[in-house]
């Protein structure tokens, strides 16, 4: 019984550590880190590969050459996120706006049945998303001998 304590206080601490609305961006980087970009790495044939950047599309070699960045970036954000590491200000808000210039770009490159519209709509959802990190700073306080840290 007391283990059990120990375990879900334990998780209510690192619950608790960030905001409510940062932790779909922390287990997001999760699952990329840990799941998806090993198999997009390792298993997805290189015919099937892309990966974006900027809203640029890669494929083939160019996105299996590029996916270990995305395997890098996803695999720190998770890490930072998880630990609240102070150096994830600003460089979470950072890619984050590269994310929202590089979804514009996308839906005006690859997606020319969306309406105008649209592309204003997912620039402001993502521009809200890197505004809310931004502002985030005072959150991102752990030093390396912290328990979160």
């Amino acid at each position: 019984m007391a283990q059990t304590l120990d375990t879900t206080s334990w998780w209510q601490h690192q619950l608790s550590a960030r905001p409510l609305w940062m932790q779909p961006l922390m287990l997001f980087c999760l699952y990329m880190a840990l799941i998806y970009m090993p198999w997009d790495i390792f298993v997805k044939p290189v015919a099937e590969d892309q990966e974006v950047w900027f809203g640029y599309m890669f494929t083939g070699w160019a996105a299996k050459a590029t996916a270990p960045l995305h395997w890098i970036v996803y695999a720190a954000g998770a890490w930072g996120f998880w630990h609240m590491r102070t150096w994830m200000w600003p460089w979470a808000a950072l890619y984050c706006a590269q994310i929202t210039i590089g979804m514009m770009v996308w839906m005006v490159l690859y997606e020319s049945d969306a309406p105008i519209y649209a592309v204003g709509i997912i620039g402001a959802l993502f521009a809200g998303l890197t505004w809310a990190l931004h502002k985030a700073r005072p959150r991102f306080v752990s030093t390396a001998g912290s328990r979160l840290g």
